[in-house]
């Protein structure tokens, strides 16, 4: 028993598989256009139809397969999913006359997807088109300043649409809405982290069989996970090896060796950093950057391979943000390359194991907890494959990539000492390009600008700026410039997830 969720191209659509797993309800998604067979084979009892950046009235417009909303089951319409089923059944949908983008307040609400929720209920909106015409037997069960339309149902049909998205945290009472849709599907809510790695663990023997298997560690929580993962997949047909790519943050890779070889972990380490710092000269562009990483990373492991294999399988720590961001959902649009996405060369030399490629960053810290890793790895904070290349804005240098890393240092060191690094979900230093004059010591300076990032997240794929203490971050740029020489300018980065994203490139 399962709710099927079709996805026509929503960059929130994992989301909505989040929810439902956070409500105890399996859940899995499809592709917009998967066929009825296909759909039967999860028995499902509910479908959401997701947003996406089409309208209803495209020539190409995505829609569900024949014979898929004649099925006897509730379905959920999110955004372009509301407002596909009012046009199918007879409504009108057209360009609104402004668009609404970002929180609105909903002036009144009820109906069934509403049962119990009460009080201010503000949601977030992001679309251009909107349903002006109800079909017959529809009704409006909410609506905001802007959109008299915000919400509709057919309670004998079992139909319900919403033209803003529940699913992401800048809906607080979107779980609620959710939770009421599970009660009118009658899902059963047995989904845990448990029943996740039985899953995983059993999918992997399956895909792997007898043979072996080179893991990628970085040291953070995703590859450490999976390598303990693997290694109650497959035992000593597992080998992890650790890339010091030239790219990492002061100490980090003497860090990964301490926290994961007392672990078991057997742990090889390989200096690369010639190798990749030299692909990389003069590389400023991000997309190129990603691409010539993941490709170098592979030839890495090729080489690795060759000395202490043979290997059936690399395996990967991939989620599924990286995923869409690459465009890995049904027409959603590119947002930004990942290392182990989209620079994965053609004529890769193994087969991809990746078993996290459908969770989340929160889905694999349980799964981390319960597979018994110290909370030191498993509340690490993310950093990305590509490393500081991608912090270090533009062309990168061993200057450069020093700069950073003591500045990094030094904020990263700062969250810790003041108490702040486990209330946010990331924090980063960036190295712009940007240089300005300063007053040093009575004398003109014309040097570098730092940036500094924090986030606070649920699922990463939405995220709100730190709100960090005026007091810390005056202390943070006093001891950035007063120990980095090169910089002389601090600025504090306030801008969230939608419209950035949390890494700079």
């Amino acid at each position: 028993m399962s709710v099927v969720i079709l996805d026509f191209g929503s960059q929130f659509t994992r989301l909505i598989a989040r929810r439902f797993r956070e409500l105890g309800a399996y859940s899995v998604i499809l592709p917009g256009s998967a066929p009825l067979e296909r759909i039967l084979r999860e028995n499902p009892q509910g479908i959401v139809l997701s947003g996406g950046p089409s309208s209803v009235y495209d020539e190409n417009a995505p829609k569900p397969a024949p014979g898929v909303l004649d099925l006897n089951v509730p379905v959920l319409g999110v955004c372009y999913g509301m407002q596909f089923l009012a046009q199918q059944a007879g409504g009108d949908v057209k360009r609104a006359g402004k668009r609404e983008y970002g929180k609105a307040d909903l002036t009144e609400y009820g109906g069934q997807l509403f049962a119990g929720i009460q009080g201010e209920f503000v949601a977030w909106m992001s679309h251009s088109d909107s349903v002006t015409n109800l079909p017959d037997g529809y009704e409006v069960v909410a609506r905001t300043a802007d959109t008299p339309v915000t919400a509709i149902e057919n309670a004998v049909a079992r139909r319900y649409g919403v033209q803003f998205h529940p699913e992401v945290v800048h809906t607080p009472k979107g779980g609620q809405l959710l939770g009421n849709f599970l009660e009118i599907c009658g899902v059963t809510r047995d989904w845990n982290a448990e029943h996740i790695i039985d899953e995983l663990i059993g999918g992997v023997r399956t895909q792997v069989g007898d043979g072996r298997v080179l893991l990628a560690i970085s040291g953070g929580v995703d590859s450490s996970t999976l390598g303990l993962l693997l290694a109650r997949a497959v035992g000593e047909r597992l080998t992890a090896v650790f890339i010091d790519h030239g790219l990492l943050r002061l100490g980090e890779r003497e860090q990964v060796e301490a926290a994961l070889r007392p672990l078991g972990v057997n742990l090889i380490t390989v200096d690369a950093r010639t190798e990749f710092m030299a692909a990389l000269s003069g590389v400023s562009d991000p997309e190129q950057k990603r691409k010539i990483i993941g490709r170098e990373f592979i030839r890495a492991f090729e080489r690795e391979a060759r000395t202490h294999g043979p290997f059936d399988f690399l395996a990967q720590g991939t989620l599924y943000p990286d995923v869409i961001e690459s465009a890995g959902g049904e027409g959603a649009a590119n947002i930004k390359s990942h290392h182990n996405v989209g620079g994965l060369p053609d004529d890769l030399a193994f087969k991809l194991v990746e078993p996290f490629r459908t969770l989340f960053k929160d889905e694999v810290r349980e799964i981390a907890r319960l597979l018994g890793l110290p909370d030191a790895v498993r509340m690490r904070h993310p950093f990305p494959g590509p490393g500081l290349a991608i912090r270090c804005l533009g062309a990168i240098s061993e200057e450069k990539l020093d700069i950073l890393r003591r500045v990094d240092d030094i904020f990263i060191s700062g969250l810790r000492e003041f108490g702040l690094y486990d209330g946010c979900s990331q924090a980063l230093a960036i190295l712009t390009p940007i240089r300005s004059v300063g007053v040093m010591g009575d004398e003109r300076t014309y040097s570098f600008t730092a940036a500094l990032r924090a986030v606070t997240t649920d699922d990463f794929m939405t995220a709100e700026w730190a709100r960090l203490p005026y007091d810390f971050l005056a202390t943070m740029s006093n001891r950035i410039v007063n120990q980095v020489h090169e910089i002389n300018r601090v600025v504090y980065d306030i801008t969230g997830k939608p419209p950035a994203t949390i890494e700079w490139e």
